[in-house]
């Protein structure tokens, strides 16, 4: 089954934006902050996607979906290590982007955003990486 990647997509290309407006934008103003609320609203749906997604992709080579979906985030991507869907980099940036949620999400002011905007750049060629991961796989699905 073909894993769609178009939302994801579209979330990586409005970070994207969103980042370069936020970059452009005077700190003064009210648009840094729309700019600031959307680039990490975009950080928090493509973790939560790439989690999802990875699943999808696992779903063949698991004994069951009931097993993929029993799994946690890190043993998602650690799984997708094994089976070759995605380098052990790659994984390993991702552990760090959710720990790096994780130990600031109880503080969704100025700080966690500005702790999320440094990882930005990086988390955008990533999240593309991921794209081409989940494309190949559906490509290899379909031979």
């Amino acid at each position: 089954m073909k894993i769609d990647t178009t939302y994801y997509e579209r979330c990586v290309n409005t970070l994207d934006m969103a980042y370069g407006l936020l970059l452009k934008a005077n700190p003064e103003e009210i648009h840094y902050d729309m700019y600031r609320s959307a680039c990490v609203k975009e950080f928090e749906i493509i973790l939560e996607q790439s989690g999802k997604l990875m699943k999808r992709a696992l779903k063949p080579y698991l004994h069951s979906s009931r097993a993929v979906d029993k799994l946690h985030f890190k043993d998602i991507f650690r799984q997708a290590v094994l089976r070759t869907i995605i380098t052990p980099e790659l994984c390993e940036r991702f552990m760090e982007y959710r720990d790096n949620r994780n130990n600031t999400a109880h503080d969704y002011g100025v700080n966690f955003a500005r702790e999320t905007l440094v990882l930005l750049p990086a988390f955008i060629r990533d999240a593309r990486l991921f794209i081409d991961a989940i494309n190949l796989q559906n490509h290899a699905i379909e031979e």
